[in-house]
């Protein structure tokens, strides 16, 4: 077991350089730079930025740099636990990021625990009790969640607690909380804000992970070791829980290493509607300005969400399914 994981820690690390080798050069690939980006966004509001003060710009960035340089300058600066500096925002990308890094995993793990919390119970009961009523509303709400985008349920949701209870559902603080010091008071308004933004990030993956335990649930109730267990006088829920539910939770642990980015990279366009203060919005922004350090910090991040993910994903398995532990040994 222990082997088992130690490899698999070290095979995380290497993927983490590889991401972050793979991050930095598509970052690059788009034409011009930061500074080409800022001179554009400078004429459009009628000024106009000379040669010279392009060009310093480039050598206080070190933009003139040939990319292996860049690039390893950045990666000295993060072994050291710094990320370089934001060239829009001119502040280190740790100040920048600051907050939203934390909030961003905290509704990325809520939305996470919702989603088992929520299809788990839902997809053994469609399987147990096939094509009955309960079944097919379960269907009927996981097509549902699997078509409507994340971002137009949040509009919806937006909409209905304006009108009907005069209240704005967005954010994940009060007003009076937002820019408050952290403290007991702050956490419990976090707590308070959470669910909402929580089950819309999380509606479209507890859909998808409902269809998929219904459908490996369904295919152990029919293998031959159920009707024996059964034979031996184990009781219905004894027997499904200790049994088929094991074993159909394979593909449904495996999904957490693209559970976890998915959930944050594809909560841009709610967190811009929500108003959430989490990293979507800043990696957008960030992309647009050619921010690299910035941009590729941020995609460091979740290809690094992917990598523990798909760690803890490979832990569970060995834990939940036996055959696992045998190949190993």
């Amino acid at each position: 077991m222990l082997a088992y994981v130690g490899r698999r820690a070290l095979l995380a690390v290497f993927t983490v350089w590889a991401i972050s080798v793979l991050s930095f050069a598509i970052i690059q690939l788009p034409p011009g730079d930061y500074v080409t980006s800022y001179i554009a966004q400078m004429a459009s509001t009628g000024s106009v930025v000379s040669e010279e003060e392009a060009q310093q710009l480039r050598i206080q960035y070190g933009l003139g740099q040939p990319y292996y340089v860049q690039y390893l300058k950045w990666m000295n600066l993060v072994v050291r636990g710094e990320f370089g500096m934001s060239m829009e925002w001119r502040r280190p990308v740790t100040e920048v990021i600051g907050d939203r890094l934390w909030l961003t995993m905290v509704v990325s793990l809520a939305a996470l625990v919702l989603t088992w919390v929520l299809a788990l119970p839902i997809g053994i009961y469609s399987a147990v009790r096939q094509y009955s009523p309960g079944d097919y509303a379960a269907t009927f709400v996981g097509f549902i969640g699997l078509a409507v985008p994340n971002f137009l349920l949040a509009l919806v949701l937006l909409y209905f607690g304006f009108v009907f209870l005069n209240a704005h559902v967005g954010g994940l603080f009060s007003p009076e909380m937002q820019d408050a010091e952290w403290s007991g008071a702050r956490v419990w308004d976090l707590m308070k804000h959470l669910p909402m933004p929580a089950l819309i990030l999380g509606l479209a993956g507890t859909a998808q992970q409902i269809r998929i335990m219904r459908a490996n649930l369904l295919d152990e109730l029919r293998k031959p070791y159920v009707v024996t267990a059964r034979s031996k006088g184990l009781t219905e829920l004894r027997l499904i829980l200790k049994y088929p539910v094991r074993v159909a939770l394979n593909p449904f642990a495996s999904t957490i290493g693209y559970t976890l980015p998915y959930i944050v990279s594809g909560s841009i366009i709610v967190s811009l509607v929500l108003g959430l203060p989490t990293v979507g919005p800043l990696l957008l922004k960030a992309l647009i300005a050619q921010d690299m350090f910035l941009a590729g910090t941020i995609v460091l991040l979740l290809g690094l969400m992917t990598v523990i993910g798909t760690l803890i994903s490979d832990i569970l398995l060995v834990w939940i399914d036996p055959r696992i532990r045998l190949e190993e040994t």
